[in-house]
């Protein structure tokens, strides 16, 4: 029988011990500043249906300036609209962000020689519907990684990447991290798309490390997480589809569904693409390739992507970069790159992005959630992303673009976000 690890703070794996950083006070209820005020009142074909309904459409918005000085050290200034850190948005899978970097972070910690992100991963199977991994056929030689779940997590989302990533790390090493990183909303307590019991996400697969020529480099029990999680209030929606697909008239619960707020989301993209901006304690404990590993991915198209090879019918060169771009399938600018992490689920749309036009010498960083789901009705699979969230999220994005491009008076060098891709991208 397989030995399973009974995980209670404080740590008893190898992991240094962590003291949680203050949380940052709560934001206003509902900040607004008057610039995005005015920025979205100026275009009401686009926004007014939306914004004079902001409450129902639990719209949150974030938008950061970037300026740099004739050292081209960047200066940030965030401007708000309607955002609360109490108004709960389930936030999907931009999740999956924090946990792929935890998951480099902790590869670093476990000081092992010869464990790596390119390691073979093996997930192995100890009880009930959990699900083992023993090869992945969308790498070169079928083996499965670390680096190649990050890979396919920001290439396209995908679910069971992350759910491998959270059965290595466990709830306890993720949440105990984001709350030593001063993000004390933050709440990762279930796998994705997999429909398991609170106790079943409790416990995590077995998993094994193996190099390239099969040696043994470190195995980790099953973990069990039995401290206990945050007490929540969270529900949404008049009525509901259950597990069983029975209709359930009652709003659905959301208080034992993961937690990120949209700020706390913003800072995390920020320690990525500007590690030095933010505080000691607010940085992933990775080294520079592994951010450089990161970016690449996050901005990288699916029609640039050797492994996994996407079928462009579906993967379109403009998938998943739904600020600027919406649902469109067509090519994103060659000067335009977008760093970000989308998630969609339960009728919310959410994007937390970094946006860069090389040739115009504009950057800036935008995040936004939406909630599309007019008949109150969730897990119906019937939400109005195509007709209300995402041309809302195409036309903010290119509305703070344009800003941009006014603004600009200066162009910076923007260079080292100038990255090289798998391929080059396929013309459309």
């Amino acid at each position: 029988m397989t030995d399973t690890l009974h995980v209670q703070p404080p740590n008893t794996d190898s992991a240094p011990p962590v003291k949680p950083a203050p949380v940052p006070p709560p934001l206003p209820a509902g900040r607004t500043d008057a610039l995005l005020e005015q920025i979205l009142a100026a275009h009401p074909q686009f926004f007014d249906t939306i914004t004079k309904q902001k409450e129902a459409f639990k719209l949150q918005i974030i938008y950061t300036q970037i300026d740099r000085g004739a050292n081209n050290q960047p200066q940030f200034k965030s401007y708000y609209y309607n955002v609360d850190t109490a108004n709960y948005f389930y936030p999907a899978s931009t999740v999956k962000m924090p946990v792929a970097l935890l998951a480099l972070q902790r590869l670093r910690e476990l000081r092992i020689p010869g464990l790596d992100l390119h390691s073979t991963m093996i997930t192995g199977q100890q009880e009930g519907r959990q699900t083992p991994v023993y090869n992945d056929p969308t790498t070169p030689d079928g083996r499965p990684s670390i680096a190649q779940y990050v890979r396919k997590i920001f290439l396209v989302s995908d679910n069971d990447a992350f759910n491998r990533l959270y059965e290595f790390l466990g709830p306890q090493y993720i949440n105990e991290r984001l709350h030593a990183m001063g993000f004390g909303h933050a709440e990762i307590r279930h796998r994705l798309a997999v429909p398991l019991s609170e106790e079943e996400n409790r416990r995590t697969n077995p998993v094994s490390f193996f190099s390239p020529a099969g040696k043994s480099l470190y195995t980790q029990p099953q973990q069990v997480y039995e401290a206990p999680f945050l007490k929540r209030t969270d529900s949404l929606g008049i009525a509901h589809y259950n597990d069983q697909e029975e209709l359930v008239q009652g709003p659905m619960d959301f208080s034992r569904k993961n937690q990120l707020t949209l700020e706390e989301l913003t800072h995390i993209l920020k320690s990525i693409m500007f590690p030095e901006s933010v505080p000691p304690v607010q940085r992933f404990n990775v080294e520079p390739e592994d951010l450089q590993f990161v970016r690449k991915y996050m901005s990288q198209l699916p029609g640039e992507t050797t492994y996994p090879a996407y079928d462009s019918a579906t993967y379109h060169d403009a998938y998943g970069k739904f600020l600027l771009m919406g649902a469109a399938h067509e090519a994103l600018p060659p000067h335009v790159r977008i760093f970000n992490k989308i998630g969609d689920a339960y009728g919310f749309l959410t994007d937390v992005a970094y946006i860069v036009d090389f040739e115009k010498g504009i950057e800036f960083m935008l995040s936004a959630t939406l909630y599309c789901n007019s008949d109150g009705i969730l897990n119906d699979n019937k939400y109005d992303y195509e007709t209300v969230g995402f041309p809302f999220m195409k036309n903010l994005g290119r509305v703070i673009y344009d800003y941009e491009a006014a603004r600009r008076k200066s162009r910076p060098d923007l260079s080292a976000f100038q990255l090289q891709y798998d391929k080059p991208r396929i013309k459309q």
